[in-house]
């Protein structure tokens, strides 16, 4: 028979961790919302830059771009994957989807006879790659849970030195792009260097004239490139903030139902433990008066 003592100990354990998902399942749509609206905020500008790189590299000749150290492409022997996790878990798997493409894209990329090297991004990635014999180039872990420019800027300065140094031929992003509350897709983007734009043919029309002080080439170099990867980053951090979050709150929502349905068991088993204890002393009952009456 089973123990009725043990079976409502572990509905009350239950019962606690369901609390427990619930509350993260709220926590984490409350704040899914937010940034869902943060990734569509931020769309609009990354595609007002794209825009602005057409319009420029249309009026800059092709000779005068190899100039630019940032789109000087070479022949690529090192390659450095910034990969994209998060610092917490309990997110189903988010992490492990986005683990597993930075695993084959090495894998790929070592069977090109390539050196690969890892930028990682959350404790995730960082705990995950810590037993792999890869070289790390930097890792950066607790960030905020906002993703903000800053830390867009830090990241892609130190890529970009890597780059400009020569220490690595081209870098990519792994990572993921939010789609809606139930899909993100991982998404592996080229990033160093920088993949131009192709202009696009004006349009019939006036169009105005524009000046750049003091030249093109200072201002794409020292302006539109630098914003351009900056933002390339921060866009990424917030595909992967909104993904996160959707993805935790599936995952405690789907614990929450298995909670209840589990909850649910044990009280039908324990109502049948209970009436067969109670059947069982009623059996003792009658059959002690029965032998008091003999």
């Amino acid at each position: 028979m089973p123990n009725l003592k043990a079976i409502r100990s572990r509905i009350r354990s239950v019962q606690s961790t369901q609390k427990i998902t619930r509350a993260m399942r709220l926590v984490a749509a409350a704040k899914v919302r937010r940034a869902q609206m943060r990734v569509q905020a931020a769309r609009p500008f990354t595609k007002a830059v794209v825009k602005i790189l057409r319009e420029v590299v249309a009026e800059v000749s092709p000779s005068d771009l190899q100039d630019l150290v940032l789109l000087q492409r070479r022949e690529v022997k090192k390659v450095a994957l910034i990969v994209l996790s998060s610092d917490r878990g309990l997110c189903g798997g988010y992490n492990g989807t986005v683990l597993r493409e930075a695993l084959s894209r090495i894998q790929t990329l070592k069977a090109e006879g390539k050196e690969v090297g890892l930028i990682t991004i959350g404790l995730k990635a960082a705990t995950f790659f810590k037993g792999v014999q890869i070289k790390k180039y930097h890792s950066y872990t607790l960030l905020p849970a906002i993703p903000t420019v800053e830390e867009a800027k830090l990241i892609s300065e130190f890529a970009c030195e890597l780059y400009t140094n020569r220490e690595v031929d081209a870098i990519e992003i792994i990572g993921t792009d939010f789609v809606s509350m139930l899909r993100s897709e991982v998404v592996n983007t080229k990033y160093l260097p920088v993949h131009m734009p192709s202009a696009e043919t004006p349009e019939r029309g006036l169009h105005p004239i524009r000046l750049f002080e003091p030249s093109v080439i200072d201002v794409l170099e020292k302006e539109l490139l630098p914003k351009y990867v900056q933002n390339v980053i921060y866009q990424a951090l917030l595909e992967a903030a909104a993904s996160e979050l959707a993805a935790r709150m599936n995952a405690m929502s789907n614990a929450s139902t298995n909670a209840r349905e589990l909850i649910n068991s044990l009280t039908l088993i324990y109502n049948k433990a209970r009436q067969a204890a109670i059947t069982q002393e009623l059996l003792e009952i009658v059959g002690g008066a029965e032998a008091l009456k003999g």
